[in-house]
């Protein structure tokens, strides 16, 4: 099989089950923020020390393919797509595993007293980026929730998924001696 199908040629591609919608529909920005935060989160693996969170990292980016699939599956779609995916839909489980990572590496950290400049480490500056790529991912997210074609679970995920690389972030530099840059 061949990478190429050239059925995207005129400016659309398909959905989940078959339909064909434009490229610069909602749904498609949304699930290419997605993937670009994928990415990104593939970026921050790369870099030493590269054990840092990695299960957890991996995990988030099964979780990011599943929120890529639920966003390309239209609504009638959507019960033949739970049958199909490896885990389960996004939902509270996951929202919480991001809120304990997110305690747990808080903890160690001291209280933020101000704004932070985005940097430190390339692995703290790699998670800000993909901080400020979910942040989009997630505007992306937010009329598609409104309307009811995005679960509100995908929602709370991406938002909180922000929060965590923005401790992460911190982690890794406190973690390497490198505090905090205020504002």
């Amino acid at each position: 099989m061949k990478i190429y199908t050239r059925a995207g040629d005129g400016g659309d591609t398909g959905l989940f089950g078959g339909a064909r919608v434009p490229k610069d529909d909602a749904r498609v920005v949304a699930y290419g923020e997605v993937d670009e935060l994928n990415a990104a989160l593939g970026m921050v693996l790369a870099l030493e020390p590269q054990e840092m969170c990695r299960d957890v990292l991996e995990r988030i980016q099964r979780d990011l393919f599943t929120i890529g699939a639920e966003l390309a599956a239209p609504a009638g779609d959507r019960a033949k797509l739970a049958k199909a995916l490896p885990g389960d839909p996004i939902g509270e489980s996951h929202v919480g595993m991001l809120e304990h990572v997110i305690d747990a590496h808080e903890a160690k950290l001291p209280p933020l007293q101000a704004f932070i400049l985005p940097g430190g480490t390339p692995k703290g500056a790699a998670l800000h980026i993909a901080r400020t790529v979910c942040r989009r991912a997630e505007r992306t997210v937010v009329p598609l929730a409104r309307s009811g074609v995005a679960s509100p679970a995908v929602l709370q995920y991406l938002n909180r998924l922000s929060d965590l690389l923005f401790v992460l972030a911190r982690s890794a530099n406190a973690a390497a001696g490198r505090p905090d840059v205020t504002w």
